[in-house]
């Protein structure tokens, strides 16, 4: 039977820095601290620690994966740009975890994911098990999310992930089936501007 790769996850969708770290050998290590803001000032300095008390460097790491969303869209990036760079400077695969399946891998068996997405609207997806959707992830009214919530079945409403949780997943997943790309389900408040366009002439 193969060793998984040593894998890091990275999480900074939610107003907290979290890092988790799975050993071929099953091992887990973790770090997390609760900031709003500042992920980029203390991302790689929190890495530095955890890999220095597990006696390791950069160089070990064999594959990186970050929650990929929907969150905070600063936050979001940050986690992206870091695991990206992270992917590209020792060549080992990025894998991106969609934030309500990660949230999913911390309950063995089926449940719920309700997130607050503000503005009175809420993210929800179903699963049937650990990172099993049964449906894809939806942005609806609040009232309306929670008329569809199972009342007997297991609900998550907490934005915090299982950062080992997402490590132990990304470290088997399939790179191709789970690429390092911002997951937002709400479209971007930002238009592009029309007004100053030029229109171009056919000749």
């Amino acid at each position: 039977m193969s060793l998984l790769p040593l894998t890091l996850a990275i999480d900074t969708a939610a107003p907290r820095l979290q890092l988790g770290l799975v050993h071929p050998d099953g091992r887990a290590d973790w770090l997390v601290e609760d900031i709003a803001t500042g992920h980029a000032e203390r991302l790689f300095g929190c890495l530095e620690t955890l890999l220095a008390r597990n006696e390791l460097t950069f160089a070990d790491l064999g594959r990186v994966a970050s929650t990929t969303g929907p969150g905070s869209f600063t936050g979001l990036r940050i986690g992206l740009s870091a695991a990206r760079g992270l992917g590209l400077a020792r060549g080992i695969p990025v894998i991106g975890v969609p934030s309500l399946l990660a949230l999913s891998l911390s309950v063995d068996g089926p449940c719920t994911v309700l997130l607050d997405a503000r503005r009175g609207e809420a993210y929800l997806q179903g699963f049937s098990g650990p990172g099993e959707p049964t449906e894809p992830a939806r942005l609806l009214p609040s009232a309306e999310a929670e008329a569809l919530v199972p009342a007997d079945g297991v609900v998550l409403r907490s934005p915090f992930v299982d950062i080992v949780a997402v490590a132990r997943f990304a470290a088997g997943a399939d790179p191709a089936s789970f690429p390092p790309e911002a997951a937002y389900v709400r479209d971007a408040d930002a238009k592009p501007q029309t007004a100053a366009r030029l229109v171009r002439q056919t000749p």
